[in-house]
């Protein structure tokens, strides 16, 4: 299929061109390199994929820029958009509120409205499992409101499915959110942790640990998440027959619409996480104990059978293993980050 992944050059994005340019799609890039994070991380994942699997078409394109949107819609016609491009981070959203709307709103919108031009036959996009907010039952189902977001961008991930919704019943778009569970693996931002707390070990640096590391996460590693793309892009979703107005499903509807969390469904907590870094760093971290930031969720865990039974696959790689391969990569791309006690005298 030819098929259009806009964030091409974010984490997420460019395992994903990988991942679906070696199935043999036809994959069209789209990334507006921002300065969000250091761009030059962006241009090194784009180069890495072009590395493993030869050039590719891609569009510099910011996702407010509806006409520019437009016009590359008109000329590739994509049969699947995998929409994976939003401003990220729960803490800059207190920062820089903004800027998700920007992206994560008028952004989409205009995904939406150009996937109702120009027919595609699937829109998968990314949303959060942010968007559980002040939920405390886990482990947190697709079957679950989610109505008390606890940041803007828990919000607008949370208006993004609101928004999936009415263009699928309204224009009949087959669309699927996907509510990721804390990616992590090679090429990932260095705003997340396993970057900030790898270089903070290396460096000797003091690491931040909120909420005295005494909250957990469902950490899941990125191959199991880009299998899970893979797999649900040729599952279009139909209409449930069986969906109740009187008791709706939150996760169908009366429209081609679905909701799948995509999680390991193994929390784990920040300390022993922390360990795991250390293990295979081979160095212990100076930890600065801190609450809990506003707009953190206290545990996350996924209940994924639906991704199970619509799939046939689970997210399965161990943190041991993935972290491992993490930090195999993150002495390689920041050798000068990484200098054990020894080579520093």
């Amino acid at each position: 299929m030819k098929i259009l992944v806009t964030g091409a050059a974010g984490f997420i994005g460019a395992h994903c061109v990988l991942r679906l340019v070696r199935d043999g799609h036809q994959v069209i890039g789209l990334d507006n390199f921002n300065g969000y994070y250091d761009p030059q991380l962006k241009h090194d994942r784009v180069d890495w994929v072009r590395g493993q699997v030869g050039d590719f078409p891609f569009a510099t394109i910011d996702l407010a820029d509806a006409s520019a949107l437009e016009a590359l819609f008109s000329s590739e016609r994509p049969q699947v958009v995998v929409h994976l491009a939003a401003q990220a981070g729960v803490r800059y959203s207190l920062e820089n509120p903004r800027a998700y709307l920007d992206s994560n709103l008028d952004g989409f919108l205009n995904i939406l409205e150009c996937c109702r031009r120009h027919p595609v036959e699937h829109l998968v996009y990314a949303s959060s499992s942010s968007v559980y907010g002040a939920n405390q039952r886990t482990p947190y189902s697709v079957q679950d409101g989610v109505n008390h977001p606890l940041s803007l961008y828990a919000a607008t991930k949370k208006a993004n499915e609101l928004m999936a919704h009415s263009y699928s019943h309204l224009f009949g778009i087959a669309c699927t959110g996907l509510r990721f569970f804390t990616v992590y693996g090679p090429w990932g931002r260095p705003d997340m942790s396993p970057i900030q707390f790898a270089k903070a070990i290396s460096e000797d640096s003091p690491l931040k640990l909120f909420n005295y590391g005494e909250h957990q996460r469902d950490f899941t590693y990125i191959d199991d998440i880009i299998e899970s793309i893979a797999r649900l892009i040729e599952r279009a979703p139909r209409a449930n027959p069986e969906w109740n107005r009187e008791q709706p499903d939150p996760a169908s509807s009366m429209a081609p619409w679905r909701l799948f969390n995509i999680g390991g469904q193994h929390p784990v907590a920040l300390k022993t996480y922390l360990a795991l870094l250390e293990k295979h760093l081979g160095q212990k971290a100076v930890v600065e104990l801190l609450p809990l930031q506003p707009g953190d969720v206290l545990n996350t865990c996924a209940e994924a059978s639906d991704l199970a039974q619509a799939t046939g696959f689970q997210p399965r790689i161990e943190l041991d293993e993935g972290l491992r391969r993490f930090i195999a990569w993150f002495r390689d791309y920041y050798p000068t980050a990484y200098r054990p006690r020894a080579a520093r005298g």
